[in-house]
């Protein structure tokens, strides 16, 4: 079967920092776009960060440039979301995702998705 699973959330204060990982397995996602998505209570899920297919470009919401770093381990099939400088409204689920299909960039219909984790920033 086809998994992402997220990992590495928790409670942390405001300003602090947390790391999530998404372990993929059951295949291999090269030539993947990859990416984080968020969904916050009462609102709609939205895209954090992603990478294109060709790995070739990084592409941040606005309201995390500058304090969110998305990374790819590609011998582990794993991809990382480093979050510094943490607000309260980061606060939500965060999800990977991935295309199903090769050559697709998010965001698209297609997709694997994790199963979340929980991010929470105390004031």
């Amino acid at each position: 079967q086809v998994q992402l699973i997220e990992s590495g959330g928790g409670l942390v204060q405001a300003g602090g920092s947390l790391r999530l990982s998404c372990a993929a397995s059951g295949r291999t996602f090269r030539n993947h776009a990859m990416g984080w998505f968020r969904q916050a209570p009462g609102k709609e899920r939205e895209v954090v960060a992603d990478i294109d297919w060709s790995g070739s470009s990084t592409n941040y919401a606005d309201s995390v440039k500058g304090r969110f770093t998305l990374s790819i381990d590609h011998t582990k099939n794993t991809m990382r979301l480093q979050m510094n400088s943490l607000k309260p409204e980061d606060t939500a689920v965060y999800f990977c995702a991935a295309p199903k299909a090769p050559y697709t960039n998010l965001p698209t219909l297609n997709v694997y998705w994790g199963q979340g984790t929980q991010v929470t920033v105390s004031s």
